[in-house]
């Protein structure tokens, strides 16, 4: 029987997730790399429409006590999960895109005039805040969440490293090196913390953990 095909996931992975890969022979060495944790913070100053980049971010907003009053407004998302996550919670989503990229050009283009609240992290890009600053656009932001690095040191060799986030590739290339392990990531701005360590990059063609998976099981079964 062939050896297995070892690869490196930089998060935990759903169990079903990993029972796919392990079909196809694929064995899964995973670590979370990053922490998030939710922030306290107070709403207030509130503008008339929200921003969401991130799942993390509404989670902690749906903790807060005064939450529901947010309903009343309109949403703005990065994330397909993040629109699924905040529609069943009852808020409003007016557009959601895969990038934050994206957003930013469709709020630019066409919700000018409108102002925002950004609900962030403390790791989050520039990309979103910097257009709207770029456009006049009156927007603030309220930090909901902290996401801390989790380096460790990976003693295996794997064939194929699985990144998630800008924060995930700082964290593991603390401690690690890519050789010519195939660095199979969740989107664009994840790949793009990779350009100057690696060219042997690929890329989901939607931002979703199930995306990667399919990724990796095309690669390898």
């Amino acid at each position: 029987m062939a050896n297995p095909v070892q690869i490196v996931s930089t998060k935990i992975l759903p169990s079903l997730h990993k029972q796919e890969l392990m079909k196809y022979g694929i064995e899964v060495i995973e670590a979370d790399f990053i922490k998030t944790e939710n922030k306290p913070f107070e709403l207030k100053d509130l503008n008339e429409s929200l921003i969401f980049t991130s799942q993390n971010a509404v989670h902690s907003v749906l903790s807060h006590p005064k939450s529901d009053e947010l309903k009343k407004k309109n949403v703005y998302c990065v994330g397909l999960k993040t629109k699924t996550l905040l529609t069943d919670n009852g808020f409003n989503v007016i557009a959601y895109t895969g990038y934050a990229a994206d957003l930013a050009e469709i709020i630019t283009l066409i919700y000018s005039n409108e102002s925002y609240t950004f609900f962030s992290g403390n790791l989050r890009r520039d990309t979103l805040p910097e257009a709207l600053k770029e456009s006049a656009i009156k927007f603030n932001e309220i930090q909901v969440y902290e996401t801390t690095l989790q380096p460790q040191k990976i003693k295996a060799n794997p064939e194929a490293i699985l990144f998630f986030s800008p924060s995930g590739v700082k964290s593991y290339l603390k401690d690690n090196k890519i050789q010519k392990q195939i660095c199979f990531c969740i989107g664009d701005t994840t790949a793009e913390a990779l350009s100057k360590i690696t060219k042997n990059i690929i890329i989901a063609d939607q931002p979703t953990i199930e995306d990667v998976i399919e990724d990796v099981i095309h690669e390898y079964k």
